[in-house]
C-alpha cells in the first residue's frame, strides 16, 4: 500500500473530490461547475508550514485543468512520471534527508542486503555524474 492517505470526499454542492494525504502535504482534486454548467478539475497542493513564533499556516498552490486539456495533461503525467521511474527508480532518496529519518535502521536495512563481492560494484565514469 502507498504511503500516500487516499479519501474521498462529497462537496456540499455534489460534485466529486479525493483528497491524498502526504505527509505534511495534502492534495485535492475537485470537479466543479463552469457558469456554462461544464465540469472542470483543480488540484490543489496545501502544505503545512510553521511560522518563527511557533504556529502553523498553510501554504496552497492550485491548478485548474479544463477537460479539453484532460488527456494531454494525462498522458504528459504517465510520461514525466514513467521517465523518473525508469531513471531514478521508485526509492524516496529525500526521506533520508528529513528531520526523523532514522539513519541507524537506514543503514541496518541496507546492511541486510549487502554484498562484499567486488562484482556487486559498477563502474562509473565522471560523464554519469
Amino acid at each position: 500500500m502507498s504511503e500516500f492517505d487516499n479519501q474521498e470526499r462529497m462537496e456540499a454542492d455534489g460534485i466529486f473530490s479525493k483528497v491524498l494525504r502526504a505527509g505534511r502535504r495534502t492534495y485535492f482534486f475537485d470537479v466543479r461547475e463552469t457558469r456554462a454548467g461544464d465540469y472542470y478539475l483543480t488540484i490543489t497542493e496545501s502544505k503545512k508550514n510553521t511560522s518563527d513564533d511557533g504556529s502553523f499556516f498553510y501554504k496552497k498552490h492550485k491548478i485548474y485543468l479544463y477537460k479539453e486539456d484532460f488527456e494531454s495533461f494525462k498522458d504528459m503525467l504517465d510520461e514525466t512520471t514513467q521517465y523518473v521511474f525508469q531513471n531514478k527508480g521508485e526509492e524516496v532518496i529525500s526521506e533520508r534527508h528529513q528531520k526523523d529519518f532514522d539513519t541507524k535502521k537506514y543503514k541496518s536495512e541496507e546492511s541486510e542486503g549487502e554484498v562484499t563481492s567486488m562484482e556487486s560494484f559498477t563502474d562509473i565514469d565522471f560523464e554519469d555524474i
